[in-house]
């Protein structure tokens, strides 16, 4: 994973690909809040799969951000980890 930091922390230095990157930035926070919210309950891919009927592979494919869910999809997993999905609009700093 350090490869991947250097990378990022590399490319990053082109504008072109941060402006591409930070364009990204709700996914990855999307996804890694999912990620986190499944552990925190404690489940697997497979055990969150079981729970809300969506397939494991399709659950991971949410989690590695090749999927875009649907806002019912969100509430689906939200309720399998006795959660509420809240999306939110907050300013950028300036």
């Amino acid at each position: 994973m350090n490869d991947l930091h250097e990378l990022t922390d590399e490319l990053i230095k082109d504008p072109e690909f941060k402006k591409e990157y930070d364009a990204l930035q709700s996914e990855r926070d999307l996804t890694m809040s999912l990620v986190m919210a499944r552990k925190k309950a404690g489940l697997t891919q497979a055990e969150l799969s079981e729970k809300t009927g969506i397939s494991q592979s399709d659950i991971s494919r949410l989690e590695n951000g090749s999927r875009n869910p649907t806002i019912a999809l969100l509430n689906r997993i939200a309720n399998a980890l006795n959660a509420t999905c809240r999306i939110e609009f907050v300013p950028n700093a300036r």
